[in-house]
């Protein structure tokens, strides 16, 4: 992939347009939601962003952030990082199919009705995995084709919301409807839902570094792609809310999937605002598939690294014949394709917690690599030790906000998120143990049957 196909592709595994953002907006209202937009870049990409821009143009090497953890601090941890990645994809997979059945249901709801939802959602996992073996140029090229369909009917939106502004001045509200901000979050739980689905809606700026060996100049083109991604994400989210306050169109009950009823009013009566919103409802469709197409790339290089490192089955690291590794690709499509019927919408909280903890490691990483080799050639370097040292501070934080949030979120029964994330996290070290005890065996094996036979004369 060269640059700009790899900015589209990281622009869908982190962001993927406006829809996700929703539940911001009617938590929090107008000024607390561009706030927390605004903010969040600062304290949370942008620290991800110069970590990965500084680790993926001093090891471009396949399976990114494994690599750069195993590296680091040893197999244990890079098995770790690789676990707690796959786990969280497992909860964040299954939202992106959702999405599309979301919307497409809004174009006729009989086409979603009963059981035809799920093989929608299979449909989604399959034409998604097939793409993906065409390789990373396609679905880095397929991206940018994704992003301009996707973007174009929210550049309408926007236009029409800051001209009715300056035509109509409309009353503003940009206060929640209980009145000032602070008060209409007084509570602290529509505030806290606000915040992680924001922390949601800007992770995963790190997938894109697992396919470092498919992308063109990746020393140059990766710190590039992190920078320029992370303004698209955030003036694509921003950019909306804006055009909706300055509409003058209310905030309250607000949720995932109003963006079509947003578009409807924004667009007027008639034909101009029912159009408007149909495109958005095709946005929407093409978020769900752009998003899965670009993360099934990142993700399927995983196991096939493992798998060259002896800690996975070695067939998943076959590949066609254009260098994918169609077995990996195969596996996490039958997983995902299982995972999509839960009902893993509510599950933000723990998708959040596996991969900030895979993150955190990421950030250690850095550190001690400068440390351990202070002589790696780095093309670019995020700042300092002291500074570099800094880079997970904010992050960190936000994570530790995001657990104690969760603490008291149940799942089924007394069962709470955190105690499940945590159970999740746990097995993988009972996962490495088992596979270095298989390893050992194997090995065992493989001596004793090529041992010399010594007989007596």
């Amino acid at each position: 992939m060269s640059l700009l196909p790899l900015i589209a592709a990281t622009y869908f595994m982190v962001s993927g347009g406006p829809y996700g953002i929703e539940d911001i907006l009617g938590g929090a209202g107008y000024g607390w939601a561009i706030a927390i937009l605004l903010l969040l870049p600062v304290f949370w990409s942008l620290p991800t962003a110069l970590m990965i821009g500084e680790l993926a143009s001093a090891i471009p090497a396949e399976g990114g952030f494994y690599v750069w953890v195993r590296r680091a601090m040893g197999p244990f941890w890079g098995y770790q990082e690789s676990w707690l990645s796959l786990a969280a994809s497992i909860f964040d997979m299954a939202l992106y199919p959702s999405i599309f059945v979301l919307y497409l249901g809004k174009f006729s709801p009989a086409l979603t009705a009963g059981g035809r939802a799920y093989l929608w959602s299979l449909a989604v996992v399959l034409l998604c995995s097939l793409w993906n073996l065409r390789g990373a140029p396609a679905v880095g090229n397929g991206s940018i084709g994704l992003f301009a369909l996707l973007l174009a009917p929210f550049a309408i939106f926007v236009l029409i919301g800051f001209s009715r502004a300056l035509l109509l001045h409309p009353h503003v509200q940009w206060t929640s409807a209980a009145g000032s901000p602070v008060a209409g979050i007084g509570a602290g739980t529509a505030f806290s839902t606000a915040v992680l689905v924001a922390m949601w809606n800007y992770m995963g700026w790190d997938n894109a570094s697992t396919v470092a060996q498919e992308v063109e100049n990746p020393q140059r083109n990766y710190p590039r792609a992190m920078v320029a991604a992370a303004i698209l994400t955030a003036i694509t989210y921003i950019l909306p809310l804006a055009a909706m306050a300055l509409a003058g169109i209310s905030s309250q009950s607000f949720s995932t999937g109003d963006w079509a009823d947003a578009a409807r009013q924004i667009g007027g009566a008639g034909f101009g605002g029912a159009a408007l919103a149909l495109a958005v409802v095709a946005g929407g469709c093409i978020n769900g598939v752009g998003m899965f197409n670009a993360l099934s790339m990142s993700y399927t290089r995983l196991p096939m690294v493992m798998a060259q490192d002896g800690l996975l089955p070695a067939a998943l690291a076959r590949r066609n014949r254009y260098g994918v590794p169609w077995v990996s690709i195969l596996l996490c499509a039958v997983a995902w394709a299982l995972a999509v019927k839960l009902p893993f919408e509510r599950l933000i909280s723990i998708d959040l917690i596996l991969y900030g903890s895979s993150l955190l490691l990421e950030f250690a990483a850095l550190a001690i690599l400068r440390i351990r080799e202070p002589r790696l050639e780095r093309p670019f370097q995020a700042g300092s030790f002291p500074f570099a040292c800094l880079l997970g501070v904010g992050p960190a934080l936000l994570i530790g906000y995001a657990l104690w949030v969760s603490r008291g979120e149940k799942l089924v029964g007394t069962v709470s998120a955190l105690a499940f994330a945590a159970a999740v996290g746990l097995l993988g070290l009972a996962l490495y143990w088992l596979t270095v005890i298989v390893q050992k065996t194997m090995r065992a094996a493989a001596s004793s049957e090529v041992a010399p036979v010594i007989t007596e004369d």
